[in-house]
């Protein structure tokens, strides 16, 4: 990114720290600024003239013997808290790890280790499971935002890629990440990995059938056999979330007591978070379909609770009748149910591209 302009290190429009992902000029300015806490201190445009290479080899190899190395702090910093030393991990883990750099579920810390700097941060200290990293969240009362409707406290889960494939049966029998998004080939007797990363299904022969014999119809259709059972039942939840937030609402305009809601509430930031793990993954319901699965069942549980307890609060608040549930079948009345105008959004999007970039 380049500046169209004079720019503002101090207001906009996001952290430094949204970069760490992006480029292999990260690390280089890290190195450079002397630390991480330094790194992401500022605003997104304080570096934006200095990150301008898209992800490349310095990200996952070092540049003197291209051996496989991890180059983002947070990940180092992840092992550390409970107790393991990245560096003794094997080859075929680190064919995954160099992934796990980004491929998590991650939040800004803005009180540890430096006051005020969102620093980046795995909440794997209890593990990575997703109850592992609920009770992180839980046990310093993190919350990413209010729900506007309900007033639940949210969760919201980034992309827990690397932790899905974890519980996964692939990842169980040593496959790593790159096995099948970067599968060997062969030239002129050279055996090499497929730096041309993507979905396996683009290369069923060089990927799935290294191990599995059946046709590659039958391979593609187990992927989305499985993809579309999972995404049956988040939909599932995703209704019952979405009633669930509209009923809380009428709970509170019948005034219902913070007291009151306050069990009702953790039952819905359990229930979304449980959605939301299993829908911000890429690949997550092939990668470990009976995890997924058990997770969104989980989310349905939750949900229902929230809903019982909210029928019982409603009914002793003297509201009777059916609660009206919005119409979202589409993206557009979704938007407009919960107020969102998209034409001044759009406003404001082409304000800051004129602003920060040059076309």
């Amino acid at each position: 990114m380049r500046s169209g302009g004079p720019v503002d290190e101090k207001t906009g429009p996001l952290p430094s720290t949204c970069w760490t992902c992006k480029s292999p000029d990260v690390p280089r300015m890290i190195k450079e600024l002397g630390s991480a806490s330094e790194f992401y201190k500022g605003k997104w445009a304080k570096h934006g003239a200095e990150i301008v290479n898209h992800i490349g080899c310095a990200d996952c190899h070092d540049a003197k013997t291209m051996n496989l190395t991890i180059t983002r702090p947070a990940l180092v910093e992840a092992f550390e808290r409970q107790g393991k030393d990245i560096k003794k991990a094997s080859h075929q883990d680190m064919r995954s790890l160099v992934c796990a750099q980004c491929h998590v579920e991650y939040y800004f810390n803005t009180k540890v280790p430096e006051e005020g700097v969102p620093y980046l941060t795995f909440p794997w200290d209890k593990g990575t499971t997703m109850e592992d990293m609920e009770a992180y969240y839980d046990n310093i009362q993190f919350s990413d935002w209010t729900h506007a409707i309900s007033k639940a406290p949210m969760l919201k889960a980034q992309h827990p890629d690397y932790e899905i494939f974890k519980m996964g049966v692939h990842s169980q029998r040593g496959v790593s990440c790159a096995d099948c998004h970067m599968p060997y080939k062969s030239e002129g007797g050279q055996k090499f990995t497929n730096h041309k990363l993507g979905s396996p299904l683009n290369n069923i022969s060089g990927s799935c059938q290294v191990c599995h014999r059946e046709e590659t119809d039958r391979l593609v259709a187990d992927v989305y056999e499985r993809q579309d059972k999972i995404k049956e039942q988040r939909d599932m939840l995703e209704t019952m979330l979405v009633q669930a937030h509209v009923e809380a609402k009428a709970a509170w305009d019948a005034g219902a007591t913070e007291e009151a809601m306050k069990p009702i509430l953790l039952a819905i930031r359990k229930s979304q978070w449980r959605w939301d793990f299993a829908a911000a993954g890429h690949g997550s319901s092939f990668h470990a379909p009976v995890e997924v699965g058990r997770i969104v069942s989980s989310g349905l549980m939750f949900a229902q609770e929230a809903r019982v307890k909210l029928a019982r609060l409603l009914a002793s608040l003297g509201v009777k009748g059916e609660i009206a549930y919005p119409d979202i079948t589409t993206k557009e009345k979704a938007q407009a149910f919960i107020g969102l105008d998209m034409k001044a959004l759009k406003a404001e999007k082409d304000l800051f591209k004129q602003k920060y970039f040059i076309n």
